[in-house]
């Protein structure tokens, strides 16, 4: 799938999406019973005025490998009111090879390249980890960085939901449903970002996030 998109503030992007289409939606209700395989606490930060950034860290569950060194960010709000900047900022922190579009509705992740997603309209329940794993609502100006080999599928989603990837220095990525010893060889290859993909030098990715 490619096009073209004009997104307020930026230069037409043109669509190369990793993570899927938004034409259709699943709209069904999510399990609530289910609880999510997160090993360890939510933690946050403040510092410098950074938004508070929770953490979850998800086991391998034979299907999705997820990560076992990274743990995934969520900056909650930290472009609210500002969608039309989440592409630029990516651009500027080298987190290029940018898209804008949805979230496909099946699990999948990516061995190749930890990705940022930026939510620059509307609303969703996303699946992050694996079928297990954590069921989360994002909304215009959310910001999250999935590790490579972190699970994720669109639950359900607005009509007007838009959102925005990236990848480290503009990397090219796989796309991947089902964990095998070359895929998570190749997470085990992906270090650290040098730069925070909404605060640059000076993020919170770089204080979490340890060196393998």
């Amino acid at each position: 799938m490619q096009k073209w998109i004009q997104v307020a503030g930026i230069a037409p992007i043109l669509i190369l999406s990793a993570c899927g289409s938004n034409s259709t939606f699943n709209d069904h209700s999510a399990d609530k019973t289910q609880k999510p395989s997160v090993s360890g606490q939510h933690q946050s930060q403040r510092q410098n005025g950074f938004v508070k950034v929770k953490t979850y860290l998800f086991k391998d569950d034979g299907t999705i490998p997820n990560n076992p060194y990274f743990q995934v960010l969520i900056y909650p709000g930290v472009f609210k009111g500002r969608g039309g900047q989440i592409v630029n900022t990516f651009k500027k922190n080298n987190w290029g090879n940018n898209w804008v579009d949805g979230v496909f509705p099946y699990h999948h992740f990516h061995s190749t390249s930890h990705e940022v997603l930026g939510v620059i309209s509307g609303h969703a329940t996303l699946k992050i980890g694996e079928e297990k794993g954590k069921e989360l609502k994002v909304s215009a100006g959310n910001v999250l960085v999935l590790p490579a080999g972190t699970g994720h599928k669109r639950l359900s989603a607005s009509n007007d939901f838009s959102i925005a990837g990236g990848y480290p220095n503009g990397q090219d990525y796989d796309t991947q449903t089902k964990e095998t010893p070359a895929f998570k060889k190749n997470i085990s290859k992906v270090g650290k970002p040098a730069q925070d993909p909404v605060y640059g030098d000076r993020g919170s990715l770089l204080t979490i996030w340890r060196n393998k």
